[in-house]
Formats: structure tokens, sequence, C-alpha cells
């Protein structure tokens, strides 16, 4: 008598509706399309978000090394500075200093300009790798925008398909794939 007789309650009824029409025979249920969807846009999502977050470090990095070399540019300019200072103050010693003194102030005059020259040279060079690494960190900053706005559109894409899964709206999987597809051509133009 007990198999002969089962009281179903609902939810057990709704259960056994939903594996018989929408799991069986092959098909692929609305949630499942959802969860491979959002899982494939989560993987995106993880490569979009490392790209951008490389290129704030790539970034920095080189604004860091700009810095550096701005440093030791304004150090060799101080330096020069000071060369300077002391040549000027050589050439007056020449000319204020008494007639058996003058020869030797004078002798130095060549070995400043010298050092003078060299020490400009190293500022110049140090200057210019400065602008190189800013231009370097610029160049890897660029895609960042993009790849921000990528990663929007992407999460997006991922809150549309679990609207999805939780309405049973299938139409609000071309919003979530127009909003994947824009995601990922925006990561690639990133890089154009």
């Amino acid at each position: 008598m007990e198999h002969d007789f089962h009281v179903h309650g609902a939810h057990e009824h709704e259960m056994e509706h939903a594996a018989a029409t929408h799991g069986q025979g092959g098909t692929v249920t609305l949630a499942q399309q959802v969860a491979i969807f959002t899982a494939i846009l989560a993987a995106i999502g993880a490569v979009v978000s490392y790209l951008g977050g490389n290129t704030q470090n790539e970034s920095l990095m080189h604004k860091n090394e700009a810095v550096l070399y701005k440093a030791h540019a304004s150090d060799q300019w101080s330096f020069y500075q000071a060369k300077s200072t002391k040549a000027h103050l050589m050439s007056l010693a020449a000319q204020l200093a008494p007639a058996d003194k003058r020869e030797g102030y004078a002798a130095d005059l060549p070995r400043y300009e010298k050092e003078k020259k060299e020490i400009k040279a190293r500022a110049e060079a140090f200057e210019a790798q400065s602008r190189y690494e800013n231009e370097l960190a610029d160049k890897y900053f660029h895609p960042h925008h993009a790849l921000a706005l990528a990663m929007t559109f992407i999460q997006i894409a991922i809150a549309l398909a679990s609207v999805t899964a939780l309405t049973q709206r299938r139409w609000l999987l071309w919003p979530a794939g127009l909003g994947a597809l824009v995601g990922c051509g925006l990561t690639v133009w990133a890089y154009l």
C-alpha cells in the first residue's frame, strides 16, 4: 500500500517537472547556458583585470625611473653650478691676486671648464633618460583606460546573465552578449 500511493509536495512536483522538461534529451537548460556564459566571462574578466593592473605597474615603474634620472640630472646640475662658481672665483682671483699668484689661479681655469663640460654632458644624458622613461610610462599606461572600460562591460554582461538566470527571461542574454562583445572588443582595441 505504501508503494501505490505517494503525495508530492509543491516543491517536489516543480523539481520533477523541471528535470523532465529541461534536462533530458541532451538539451541544455537556460541555467546551464548562463553558467557556462558567466564562467567564460569570468575567465576573460580575470585576464582583462590582470592586463589592466600590469599596465599600471609598468607605467609606475617607468615613472619612478624617470624621477630617479631627473634627480640624478638635478644633482649633476648642482655640481655644474658649483664648478661654475669655483671657476668664476678663480677667474676673479687671477685678476685681483698679486702678480706672482695670478698664474696659479689662471692655470686652474681650463680644468674647471673641462670638468663643467663633462658634468653638463652627464646631466643632459640623465635628463634624456628621464624623458625616455616618461615616454615609456605614457606608452604603458595608454591601454589602461580602455581595459578599465572593457572590464566594466564584462561585469555588466555577467550581471545581466545573472538576472537572466533569476528571471528566466532568455532575451536578456542578448544584451549580456552584446556587453561581452563590447568588453572583448575594447580589450583588443586597447593594444592597437
